[in-house]
């Protein structure tokens, strides 16, 4: 029967008192076994004759599942872990080979390729890469295929150096425009005054590129009246090559009229209409389209005179109701909706050059 005084703190007590009870016994027979707090786990040089046995135990590796816990007077902090200790000879040798290893490594050799090099010029894949063919590797591929030509000579090895200011490069023939060149083809809509401000207020070409990071100039003009491509770009001398009748650049237009239309209105067109300020003479006459009485007409000519085509079409007999430019040059407008302005390729601004000896 307990005693009134037992409870729940006198239950506890009882079973701290039995614990220490067995404590003693063990330690009046065989030697007790140290607790896991309480053991060493001294390895490598220096280490205590009583440390762990050799083996593939946990025992053998330094200490057992989690491992160690930090010993008497090595570094205790609050009762946390530690790595195996180590003497001092061998911290001693550790800090001389690296010595050894980093001696010297002050003066290091800058690469070829770093700003500064004794070397001038840029890799020719890093150019190419720049300008838009693609990523250096892809570029080195286009050497390896003897695509790239630099002053004239085909290039046959990689890493070759080269001034993008200086040096002409092509790919495939065309000219690489290596500088922050910029080149655009806008589908003009009817209505737009082709001029890059406006001082009456007018929807104009300016409105268009109001967001470039650079200032940019058109290629020619339009009649107010008439849509299709016209070229922007910050390319002066380009754009003055395009537009000198010494290089003969055609541009190609449809125009509806209103028929019936002669057999050979197309022989007359070639052959010249006589205008008031000369003559004028297309290149080339289709009729492209025809229902009814309506025709749908292309015109290609080099000429750039003001209202050209109109003025040609009206002298013989044939007012135009409405005018598109469809391509100018190698430049085509394609299915780009009217108002939309798009960068050219790489391969159209190369034709572009090429077109006028660039």
């Amino acid at each position: 029967m307990r005693s009134s005084g037992s409870g729940k703190s006198g239950g506890r007590g009882n079973y701290r008192g039995a614990g220490n009870n067995r404590d003693q016994k063990q330690g009046q027979g065989r030697p007790r076994k140290p607790r896991p707090e309480e053991r060493r786990y001294d390895v490598g040089p220096g280490a205590s004759p009583d440390g762990p046995k050799s083996g593939r135990g946990s025992s053998a590796r330094g200490g057992a599942k989690g491992g160690p816990k930090q010993g008497q007077g090595q570094g205790q902090r609050g009762g946390g872990r530690t790595a195996p200790a180590r003497s001092r000879e061998y911290e001693t040798r550790t800090e001389e080979r690296n010595r050894e290893r980093y001696a010297g490594k002050k003066d290091v050799k800058l690469p070829k390729t770093f700003p500064g090099a004794e070397q001038e010029g840029e890799r020719l894949q890093k150019v190419l890469a720049r300008a838009g063919y693609g990523s250096r590797r892809a570029c080195e591929e286009l050497v390896e295929q003897a695509r790239v030509e630099v002053n004239g000579e085909i290039v046959l090895e990689q890493g070759l150096r080269v001034d993008p200011e200086k040096d002409e490069i092509k790919v495939d023939g065309l000219t690489v425009a290596t500088q922050s060149y910029q080149f655009f083809s806008l589908n003009k809509p009817a209505g737009v005054v082709s001029t890059m401000e406006d001082p009456e207020g007018r929807q104009c070409l300016g409105d268009y590129v109001t967001n470039r990071e650079t200032r940019l100039f058109h290629v020619g003009r339009l009649d107010t009246e008439t849509e299709g491509v016209i070229l922007l770009t910050n390319h002066g001398e380009l754009a003055h090559r395009l537009t000198h009748p010494k290089y003969g650049v055609k541009k190609t237009y449809l125009a509806h009229i209103v028929g019936p239309i002669p057999r050979d209105l197309g022989k007359r067109l070639k052959d010249g209409i006589q205008l008031e300020d000369g003559y004028a003479r297309a290149d080339h006459f289709r009729v492209v389209e025809q229902t009814g009485k309506n025709y749908l007409v292309e015109v290609t000519l080099h000429e750039g005179r003001k209202h050209i085509v109109r003025r040609m079409l009206a002298e013989a007999g044939f007012p135009v109701d409405k005018l598109v430019r469809v391509a100018f040059g190698p430049i085509t407008l394609g299915d780009q909706k009217s108002g939309w302005l798009r960068r050219l390729s790489n391969t159209e601004v190369g034709m572009l050059m090429r077109e006028v000896d660039l």
